[in-house]
């Protein structure tokens, strides 16, 4: 997924769900950094931000400088936030906890 910003709608197959369509909506790198989707590149950079993305005032009017990463995923990036957009024919639970062969799905 490197090279892949936020906003952009990718296969599933990446993420072991065959048929899905994922659509990233930020992450974070090692040092928990988050991604903002305004910012272009991969770079991380000091910004004076006064509320948002990365950033929460205490007191109304409150700035500070706060490092954030940019929109588009590097090797630095280590948790991707997705959504899904399209689903596929089978639902993520049976996909992802497969049952044992000879048994029958549990019924909730």
């Amino acid at each position: 997924l490197i090279g892949v910003s936020i906003g952009e709608v990718v296969d599933g197959v990446f993420v072991g769900l065959p048929e899905y369509k994922l659509k990233i909506t930020g992450g974070s790198d090692r040092n928990g950094t988050p991604m903002r989707g305004d910012l272009p590149g991969n770079k991380r950079v000091k910004l004076l931000l006064s509320d948002g993305l990365g950033f929460h005032e205490i007191y109304h009017g409150e700035r500070r400088r706060v490092a954030v990463r940019g929109a588009t995923i590097s090797d630095a990036i280590v948790q991707i936030n997705m959504k899904v957009t399209e689903y596929g024919p089978k639902t993520i639970e049976e996909i992802l906890n497969p049952a044992p062969e000879g048994e029958a799905p549990a019924e909730n």
